[in-house]
């Protein structure tokens, strides 16, 4: 194969597409290749750069081609669609990752590290723990409700479920008695294993110096902080604050024409999952805002006077995603600023 300088992968399973080309941008040649054809030659080909889109088992992949000296350049995908020509295949989307990874202008997605996944699926495995313990309790209160017994909400009412079917008053069919205590088991094993994640996730939280200047700043947790530390990568890829905040999606929309600005709600852009941590987090300061008598509190409560506390916890958010940037981008820890009289 002749030598190319910008080589596009389009990602898969068992087998890659991958589109060469030279500096002028001109095709120099593409292939089919299964995994172990593609790593051969990523070890034995000339120094080039590399564009993948940014999806399952990229990071891996980019990892080991750094470490043959390749430079790679991790595309978000909504940014690659544009740049497909006609049809959609594997060659025409190797095509587009090349396109894109030409633009001068491209925005790129940061290489994790391996602690990052790691972190990160701790992070994924907890949500579907959570997401799995809510199904279970609301099968729970379905069941009890087909059968006249209103079970209060919260955690405290499961716990008490086996107390309640000894009830006298409430004469259940055994099969049914066994299949709802079957489902309080199930709930109980759920919270354990979600327990010992979060103890977990806390603890490397707490050993790492940038998770612990995280938490100096209000509303954020451990839970929160280690999140952070896993999707966002590295906070100096982001030129401003402001940025890393757009790209979490806490920013307003623009419908701007004529020459005549026009903001909207959030983008609700980026990882759903942190940007709901941020705005719970902003809801807890906001719940004791009275308390606070530096500039950060002199702000929320000027605010809270004039606008609805949703617009509220999503400006309070926005401005918990900047500080964030400063501490991971610039260091130190977040200090509260007195306020100016």
């Amino acid at each position: 194969m002749a030598n190319a300088t910008l080589i596009g992968i389009d990602l898969g399973k068992h087998c890659f597409f991958v589109h060469a080309q030279d500096a002028r941008g001109a095709q120099v040649w593409r292939k089919k290749m299964t995994r172990k054809q593609l790593y051969a030659y990523l070890a034995t080909c000339p120094v080039a750069v590399l564009a993948m889109e940014a999806c399952a088992g990229a990071h891996w992949l980019a990892r080991k081609c750094q470490l043959y000296g390749h430079r790679v350049r991790l595309i978000a995908p909504q940014f690659v669609r544009p740049f497909v020509k006609g049809n959609k295949t594997d060659f025409a989307d190797a095509e587009a990752i090349c396109e894109a990874a030409s633009r001068p202008s491209m925005r790129l997605v940061t290489v994790k590290t391996a602690e990052q996944q790691t972190l990160l699926a701790l992070h994924r495995v907890r949500e579907s723990l959570v997401g799995e313990r809510t199904a279970t309790s609301n099968q729970i209160h379905a069941f009890l409700l087909e059968f006249g017994i209103d079970l209060p909400i919260g955690a405290l009412a499961i716990t008490r479920l086996p107390v309640l079917l000894d009830d006298p008053r409430h004469a259940l069919p055994p099969t049914m008695v066994a299949l709802l205590l079957r489902l309080h088991q199930r709930y109980a094993q759920l919270s354990r294993e979600i327990v010992e994640l979060e103890t977990q996730i806390k603890q490397q939280t707490l050993e790492d110096e940038a998770g612990q200047r995280l938490l100096t700043i209000p509303g954020i947790g451990p839970i929160t902080a280690s999140s952070l530390l896993a999707m966002a990568g590295d906070a100096r890829a982001f030129k401003c604050g402001r940025d890393f905040a757009a790209s979490l999606g806490l920013v307003p929309r623009q419908h701007s024409t004529g020459g005549r600005a026009t903001l909207l709600g959030i983008s609700k852009r980026g990882n759903k999952q942190l940007r709901s941590l941020l705005v719970q987090g902003a809801r807890a300061v906001m719940r004791y805002a009275e308390r606070r008598t530096d500039a950060l509190g002199r702000w929320l409560q000027a605010l809270l006077r004039r606008r609805h506390s949703n617009v509220v916890a999503c400006a309070l958010a926005n401005k918990m995603a900047r500080i964030v940037w400063a501490i991971l981008a610039k260091g130190g820890e977040y200090r509260a600023q007195p306020a100016i009289a």
